[in-house]
């Protein structure tokens, strides 16, 4: 009995071992509500998992609290889309490299009868300034997002300090900002994907788009080792690498939703 319960034990030691290496398999990636409520992850992250058994598992937040995260090492990744602020975060030193992955572009959303005329506006400052002047109803995710510092960006490239009853900061990520602005027959700034993907549309329509100023450039960050060693930086690499190889570009590439692509590769 002693023999075969030693054996018995061993077994499940041996398994035991077998499935604590299998749950290290993983990294945790954190990225922005766009690339989570588009379905990008749902479409990409299978091939990347098929291709080398790394789960990735995705915390969606806005890109101030991305950063925030892979901060306190608490993300083996970072992938969002505010370019000064990752160059920041490489110098910083939290980072060892960054490089682009795709870009899309943010569009500019509004209810169908466009009390501020956004629709016929030249530039993207000329719009934001036509929502202001006409003080309509704007919906701002408020939360530190990459689209909200592009956002805050763009009122002041217009001149315009967003201030009033008709400014709305919500701290929302942009699922539920689009859902207010279609409540309330907002204008919202949203990037483009998720407003593809978005279902609740109402009486939104996109009103604005085009300027080069709306480009919107993704980059993926490699977390410093040096600051964090505890992070699964080789599985961390293999992703990285991944997303910027011929296989993973042409992953983004493939992605569409009702036939539009929604994310355009771009890693040089």
């Amino acid at each position: 009995m002693k023999k075969g319960l030693t054996l018995v034990l061993a077994g499940v030691t041996s398994m035991g071992l077998a499935f604590s290496a299998f749950a290290d398999d993983y990294i945790t990636l954190a990225s922005t509500t766009s690339t989570q409520n588009s379905g990008l992850f749902n479409a990409i992250l299978p091939q990347f998992e098929d291709a080398t058994g790394i789960d990735v598992r995705v915390v969606a937040v806005g890109t101030g609290q991305a950063f925030e995260i892979a901060r306190r090492g608490d993300a083996d990744s970072l992938l969002v889309h505010d370019t000064a602020g990752e160059k920041r975060f490489v110098e910083n030193g939290f980072a060892s490299e960054r490089a682009d992955v795709m870009y899309n572009d943010f569009v500019l959303i509004g209810p169908a009868d466009d009390p501020a005329n956004i629709a016929e506006a030249q530039s993207a400052a000329e719009a934001f300034a036509a929502i202001a002047n006409a003080k309509a109803p704007f919906t701002s995710r408020g939360d530190d997002s990459g689209t909200n510092r592009a956002e805050l960006r763009l009122w002041e490239n217009a001149g315009v300090d967003p201030d009033g009853d008709w400014y709305r900061e919500l701290g929302s990520g942009m699922g539920p900002t689009l859902n207010t602005a279609a409540a309330m027959d907002a204008y919202v700034m949203s990037d483009r994907a998720t407003w593809v993907a978005f279902g609740n549309r109402q009486n939104l329509t996109l009103l604005f788009a085009g300027d080069e100023v709306l480009f919107n450039q993704y980059g993926c960050l490699l977390i410093s080792e040096e600051k964090h060693p505890h992070l699964k930086h080789d599985l961390a690499e293999q992703w990285h690498n991944w997303l910027i190889s011929e296989n993973g570009q042409q992953a983004i590439a493939d992605f569409k939703v009702d036939g539009q692509q929604l994310f355009f590769p771009n890693a040089k």
